[in-house]
């Protein structure tokens, strides 16, 4: 990826052409989701069914790691310990009290009626990312995956952890099932873990970000609007794609 520019780019933002780093031909974008595509950090909509103490300590576990003080897997980890012994009923509440940032309705449908592909990476969980994708029609899909035994979560992550290198593992993998070149990806993310794929992409964007994701992007849009990704690719919203309030 070029030097990056840093870029802000705010709600009056619009362009009639892509920039320069945004080639011509069919994009893959990719996003994070736990405060990218979504508002909320899942596992800590998860602590909240386990009590406020779980919650308070998933929520400094989780900032910290955002913040690249702490090593991604290791935290996970450990807050995933913290909700050992709840119910796996628990899951489909959160799943249907997540709220969708404003803007990723029009995003997603303007990519899709216009021929792109759109990806979703999550250090969160597949229970919960898995039916959000569904409902948006977005099939590439990477995220963990709680362990559950007896209808209840055990504490553990069941495989492989979602770091920053399978994020960008995926990105790649995706990329090629699509027949798309790297630098026709774009990956969107708000924090450390999201660094890698913002790397390999051709272009990176910090969405409502960290400081540490901020300073490695090459642009970054501060309003928590999705839809303000569009003008940097120099795409229009499909007729299709009226914005929709946030679900």
């Amino acid at each position: 990826m070029n030097e990056p520019r840093r870029q802000n780019v705010n709600a009056d933002s619009s362009s009639g052409a892509r920039p320069g780093h945004v080639p011509d031909g069919r994009l893959l974008v990719v996003m994070d989701v736990d405060s990218t595509f979504i508002r909320e950090e899942v596992i800590e909509l998860v602590a909240a069914h386990a009590g406020a103490a779980a919650q308070a300590e998933v929520a400094a576990v989780t900032e910290a790691a955002m913040r690249g003080e702490l090593d991604f897997g290791e935290s996970l980890r450990a807050r995933c310990a913290t909700l050992a012994g709840l119910g796996q009923e628990v899951l489909a509440q959160v799943e249907a009290s997540v709220t969708v940032t404003p803007g990723a309705d029009v995003l997603v449908r303007t990519l899709h009626d216009q021929g792109h592909a759109v990806a979703l990476v999550s250090g969160g969980f597949v229970e919960i990312v898995g039916p959000l994708a569904a409902r948006f029609g977005i099939t590439h899909v990477r995220a963990n995956r709680f362990a559950i035994r007896d209808g209840r979560l055990t504490g553990e992550v069941d495989g492989e952890i979602v770091d920053r290198a399978a994020k960008a593992a995926a990105l790649r993998e995706f990329a090629e099932v699509e027949g798309i070149d790297l630098a026709h990806t774009i990956a969107i993310g708000d924090g450390a873990n999201d660094l890698d794929m913002m790397a390999l992409a051709g272009l990176g964007i910090a969405f409502c970000a960290k400081p540490v994701a901020r300073e490695q992007a090459d642009l970054a849009i501060d309003v928590p609007d999705l839809a303000l990704v569009l003008p940097i690719l120099g795409l229009s919203p499909a007729a299709s794609a009226g914005r929709a309030e946030p679900v």
